[in-house]
């Protein structure tokens, strides 16, 4: 029984986490009252705390960790040991980690969707309305395509990681108190830089947060256009926005309402991609025309950096590093909660067609409509009257 022992902690512990979650699916309301809100604060507090040095504690803390898990399996081996019962406490310890992390911020998975934070009515939509919203963020970003710094190549030249990680919170404090959305009232302190770059460069992942020690962090490595969105998009996380669609929109939100060209730039490159690929993915005769007339109208500065964007990918990838880093994400986040998995990065278009509908095309249906004026004799018939 001694052997098992290990196993039957880590059993009592991941019990406990089933039944959290359980109780986060179950009650969702409750949850969404209560919990984001109070986990904001505590992220608050550890995103200063650990902030006070550059590199990522929770970096240095896998290290020691994967050390005294090294060590202790050659005290084992040395001391002839049973290495069934040393695998049954390494496996209770991970247990306990995802523990604490579903306790500090795992549960935002179940709070509402940010639509309803924001007070956004979403619906279906259908192609017409999606290609016209493509249409619109690929003007936008044609636009300020323009008016960002570039070399003698053409290529970006946007400020160095430290300054736009200072500067990333200036778009999430526009929107809490230009536009009164409280839920953006989290951490708006710099997100690190991911240490181990090249390792996640070549999974393809460009950024992650770290609930139990409030870091958020971001691949440096990644290409300029991306540096700004990926910045609010991992801030988002750590304001206890957990659905990866709500931390995309959120991370276009802020960056389109920035002060700083190349957070506006970054917001309405991203918009676009997003929904050109959603576009593009419409196998129907009206969707390879929109598709068609779509790909007509991207300016050259701005089909430069689709090209360098995807070029950055397919030449730093690893595709069985990807493959496997895809699996345990999209195992993670369906375990979580997260009903699509790694899909639900993309489904930030549905939201980004109905803020299109609702903010672009819905205000100027307003301004068009001719409303009636009892005074104005163009429009009442006054002839018989004496």
């Amino acid at each position: 029984m001694k052997y098992w022992f290990g196993y039957l902690t880590a059993a009592i512990i991941g019990a406990i986490t089933w039944v959290l979650m359980q109780f986060g699916q179950r009650f969702q309301t409750l949850v969404d009252m209560v919990y984001p809100y109070v986990i904001r604060t505590l992220q608050g507090y550890l995103a200063q705390w650990s902030g006070s040095v550059d590199f990522l504690l929770w970096q240095l803390l896998a290290v020691a960790l994967a050390v005294v898990i090294l060590a202790s399996l050659v005290a084992v081996i040395a001391t002839k040991k049973s290495i069934i019962a040393w695998g049954g406490w390494v496996l209770s310890a991970c247990a306990f980690v995802y523990l604490i992390h579903t306790m500090v911020w795992g549960l935002n998975y179940y709070a509402g969707p940010l639509a309803e934070d924001i007070r956004m009515e979403t619906a279906q939509y259908t192609i017409e309305e999606l290609a016209d919203a493509t249409e619109y963020y690929m003007d936008k970003a044609n636009a300020l395509s323009s008016k960002v710094k570039r070399d003698g190549s053409g290529s970006l030249t946007y400020p160095e990681f430290e300054e736009l990680a200072h500067r990333a919170g200036m778009g999430f404090q526009r929107l809490v108190y230009d536009r009164s959305y409280p839920i953006f009232a989290g951490s708006t302190l710099p997100v690190k830089k991911l240490g181990w770059a090249d390792m996640y460069t070549s999974m393809g992942i460009t950024g992650v947060t770290f609930g139990i020690t409030g870091e958020a962090a971001v691949n440096p490595q990644i290409p300029d256009v991306l540096l700004p969105f990926t910045m609010c998009h991992e801030m988002a996380h750590r304001m206890c926005i957990a659905s990866e669609r709500d931390a995309n929109f959120a991370a276009f939100l802020a960056c389109s309402v920035h002060p700083m060209v190349e957070f506006e730039y970054s917001a309405y490159f991203m918009a676009f991609r997003y929904c050109f690929n959603a576009l593009s993915s419409v196998k129907t005769v009206a969707g390879a025309e929109a598709t068609a007339a779509i790909k007509e109208g991207i300016g050259d500065k701005l089909r430069k950096d689709l090209n360098d964007y995807n070029a950055f990918f397919s030449e730093k990838q690893d595709k069985a590093a990807t493959d496997l880093a895809n699996t345990a994400n999209d195992t993670y986040l369906k375990t979580s909660g997260e009903k699509f998995g790694i899909g639900s990065y993309s489904e930030v278009c549905d939201l980004l067609v109905n803020w299109h509908i609702q903010e672009v095309v819905l205000p100027s249906i307003a301004v068009e409509e001719n409303h009636f004026d009892p005074y104005d004799k163009t429009q009442v018939d006054v002839t018989d009257i004496r």
